[in-house]
């Protein structure tokens, strides 16, 4: 092989190699391991079984506490599982993951917190019904 030839191919080389690191470097900001499956999967089960047990035992005196400690545990389990499984982070993606799940709560507060409003003025709005006509099939 003469000298020439030695350094087209190694030149040929270096390059598909910078291109193979690109494109790694891309998609490989994070992997899951075994390890981190299988953390986020027990605390998945803890954070499920937590809550059934509160409904199951009635360990706690009112139906009120008790929904707003399984809506605590739900919280904590959908950041495990955004975590764990779907590996967000602030720098996935280059924040646009982060900014994406920024816009959806915003919209979900914005459409339950309207909707909530919309139901309660609707019920306090509407007209007072008979007593005999509550009844009626």
């Amino acid at each position: 092989m003469t000298q020439s030839a030695h350094h087209d191919n190694a030149h040929d080389n270096a390059h598909d190699h910078a291109h193979d690191d690109h494109g790694h470097e891309e998609h490989d900001d994070y992997h899951g391991t075994v390890k981190g499956y299988t953390i986020g999967f027990l605390l998945s089960v803890v954070l499920t079984a937590i809550p059934f047990w509160l409904v199951m035992a009635k360990v706690l005196p009112s139906s009120g506490a008790t929904a707003a400690v399984i809506l605590g545990f739900a919280v904590v389990q959908i950041v495990v599982h955004m975590v764990y499984f779907l590996h967000m982070n602030t720098k996935s993606e280059g924040g646009w993951n982060m900014l994406a799940l920024i816009f959806t709560l915003v919209i979900v507060v914005i459409t339950l917190a309207g909707s909530l409003w919309v139901m309660h003025h609707l019920n306090v709005n509407m007209m007072p019904m008979p007593h005999e006509m509550r009844n009626m099939p």
